[in-house]
């Protein structure tokens, strides 16, 4: 069992020298994988001819660590120290990476690749070994790998990897190649110092922000501030007139100011002073209209996505029936670095630099979007200033290539921060509602669940949409309470605001609904909360959590007026967590967030510094959007610009973090979004427990003004 502070956990991981981590060009990465002198395995693994590990990241870094966390587990196989491994950003390329996507979201990227990269690390090793064999005239059982050598254990001759490479290159890999037991591992499961730190902390890692190219200009836009309007008028002289603006670009929907200098483009974009057009049929739309629809939506018999028993028969037999209706709203992503794209076509070629979260699918979209043939289509991608979901979206890239095919000379896009929130892809507008029937004895019998909102999916899968949005249910279908009879419902209810991904999807948004629902009925029952979820779960892990996080919070203890702690615990994305947090209401009704205590059980533990790590990111994160975070819409527009009005818990605000990983030996779950979700219903749960105001809807603190 691991614990930290969230102070510990910052002095822990503090910035260290590390992997060299450049960008590859596309060719440059197909030469290096076609390499004769190098064993790889696959196209993102390789022990080249100076007897140097490489790993290709097939899934992009954003601050969540998953550039260590995967070098890690290459070190371990082929035993060397991780920060001799050689890391490289390969370019989107969809074929090359196959089966592994090169998409980087829904916490998947330790989970889809703990087994194929083992594997193909232990590949390399036993092909390294069965040459050293060889050469020595010895069982390859008498051998192993270490520090960079093959070992052979009786006479303690060694070779290094380096002598090895070409004949092992010239040789067939070896099949079937056994990983190593965890119970060896002397990298994976111990904390490890983030590989990027010290190059973070000096400023020398190249973020999309940060490209330049030679011959470059610079460019910001304004697109219609009313979905979907069109560009009625601007004045260009006014915009030519600043110095530095070398011109103007109009589109059916945006236009463009390109300059010598950013600051230029934005002087310039403020003479230009846009004008819009936009029908009465959208600048209508106002939240409240949205709000309502989206409850309505719930009357409506919606689409099955699971169900068990007889729901009907099973519920007349209930003692007590619970009701509740929760409300989330739309969210933006916010990220500390905001859309920004370098792209230059030029003689039948398209190359883009940015940060994307999916490059592979980003270089498809560019393709089609200018007529060209993939392999005349680069996606350079590079370190992103955070992701959240929004850069799974290629709009950024579809602006920057828009204006790069009508200029000879590569150009760098940047958005303001007014812009990006204006034109996020925003977490849908969600409503939940429960019919539970219990038993005499509090055992829940009949668990119905109705979702209602915007469907992400079905806008991707079109014709092809069944009616349920296997993400927006997630983590309602199966939730860790048991029930004889069970039904979950989803209704897709649009509106004209553009929904995507956001940190935690329907796991977030199921997670926030079930525990404030279960929180009520164990209030209602006068059950402790604790308690009573510990009587409605079968499954040991979950107990575990919960267990931990009772016995490390304070649960239990007398709290001083306006103090009050909250549970929630959570099973999704193959990762058990619980959670209580503590917080303060004043007299002007204004929350503080004292202490937020977390126990995980993600599995086998890859890099504890960053599963801790994580687990502040998503209590600050998933708490700021908990209390304050809310998109609402008026006139058609986005009301929201900046952090003045989207605001994020400040350092001074951030909660003391007390953090526990329990030891598995199961299979690892994803860790991007199970702090982000499990927080949501405990500072809710929270504010009930220290006002006695029960808050079905978000953000925290406006409601509790409400109240």
């Amino acid at each position: 069992m691991i614990t930290a502070t969230r102070r510990g956990v910052l002095s822990a991981t503090g910035v260290l020298t590390g992997a060299l981590m450049v960008p590859v060009a596309i060719g440059a990465s197909r030469t290096r994988a076609a390499t004769p002198a190098a064993v790889a395995p696959n196209a993102w693994l390789s022990v080249d001819g100076e007897g140097h590990v490489g790993v290709a990241l097939p899934k992009t870094e954003m601050g969540q660590g998953i550039m260590t966390a995967i070098v890690m587990l290459a070190a371990e196989e082929l035993a060397v120290r991780p920060g001799d491994v050689k890391v490289s950003i390969p370019d989107g390329d969809a074929a090359r990476f196959a089966p592994i996507t090169q998409e980087t979201g829904g916490s998947t990227s330790i989970r889809e690749l703990w087994q194929p990269l083992r594997e193909a690390a232990a590949t390399a090793r036993v092909a390294l070994i069965a040459v050293a064999a060889k050469k020595w005239g010895v069982p390859a059982g008498e051998c192993a790998a270490h520090e960079g050598t093959i070992v052979h254990r009786t006479s303690n001759r060694s070779l290094p990897y380096a002598a090895l490479v070409a004949d092992a290159a010239a040789a067939p890999l070896p099949k079937d190649a056994p990983v190593l037991p965890t119970s060896s591992y002397a990298v994976v499961g111990k904390p490890f110092r983030r590989l990027d730190g010290d190059a973070k902390a000096r400023g020398k890692v190249e973020y999309g922000i940060d490209v330049i190219l030679p011959g470059m200009r610079y460019a910001t836009l304004a697109q219609s501030p009313v979905f979907g309007g069109k560009l009625a008028g601007v004045d260009e002289a006014a915009a030519r007139a600043v110095p530095g603006v070398l011109g103007v670009i109009k589109g059916d929907d945006v236009v463009y100011v390109l300059a010598t200098n950013t600051w230029a483009a934005r002087q310039g974009l403020a003479a230009a002073k846009p004008q819009w057009h936009a029908d009465a049929s959208r600048t209508i739309v106002n939240q409240a209209e949205i709000d309502a629809n989206v409850t309505a939506g719930l009357a409506k018999p919606g689409f099955v996505a699971a169900t068990s028993g007889d729901l009907d028969k099973v519920r007349q037999g209930a003692a007590r029936t619970f009701t509740g209706t929760y409300h989330q709203p739309f969210l933006a992503h916010a990220t500390m670095e905001p859309a920004n794209c370098v792209a230059q076509v030029k003689d039948g070629h398209c190359e883009v630099w940015t940060g994307t979260q999916i490059p592979s699918q980003a270089r498809s979209v560019i393709a089609t979007r200018l007529g060209l043939p993939m392999e005349k289509v680069a996606i350079h991608n590079r370190t992103m200033g955070g992701g959240f979901g929004r850069r799974l979206e290629p709009d950024m890239i579809e602006r920057c290539v828009d204006l790069a095919k009508q200029v000879p000379f590569p150009v760098k896009l940047v958005w303001t921060r007014e812009e990006d929130v204006a034109h996020d892809w925003y977490r849908p507008v969600y409503a939940d509602r429960f019919n539970i029937g219990l038993a005499a004895d509090g055992r829940i019998l009949s668990w119905e669940h109705k979702i209602a909102g915007s469907s992400i999916m079905a806008r991707l899968l079109g014709d092809k949409f069944t009616g349920v949005d296997d993400d927006a249910v997630d983590g309602a279908i199966n939730p860790l309470y048991g029930a004889d009879a069970r039904k979950v419902t989803f209704q897709q209810v649009e509106s004209l605001v553009p929904t995507s991904w956001w940190r935690g999807v329907g796991g977030l948004r199921s997670t926030f609904a079930i525990e404030s629902m279960i929180d009520e009925i164990a209030h209602s029952l006068g059950k402790d909360p604790i308690a009573y979820r510990l009587s409605q779960i079968s499954d040991p892990r979950a107990h575990a959590v919960l267990e931990t996080v009772r016995a490390q919070s304070g649960w239990g203890e007398k709290t001083a007026a306006g103090i009050g702690r909250g549970v929630s615990v959570l099973h999704v994305w193959d990762t058990y967590m619980a959670a209580v947090a503590e917080v303060s209401v004043d007299s002007d009704k204004q929350i503080t967030v004292r202490k937020v205590t977390v126990a995980v059980d993600c599995g086998q533990a890859v890099n504890p510094s960053g599963i801790l790590a994580q687990i502040d990111s998503g209590v600050n994160f998933g708490g700021s959007a908990a209390l304050f975070g809310e998109i609402t819409i008026a006139g058609g527009q986005v009301e929201q610009s900046n952090f003045h009005d989207y605001r994020v818990l400040r350092m001074n605000e951030a909660p003391v973090i007390h953090a526990t990983i329990i030891e598995s030996s199961e299979k690892p779950g994803g860790m991007g979004e199970p702090p982000n979700a499990i927080i949501f219903p405990a500072l809710a749960n929270a504010v009930f427990a220290a006002t006695g105001k029960r808050l079905r809807s978000l953000p925290l603190q406006k409601e509790l003004q409400k109240a």
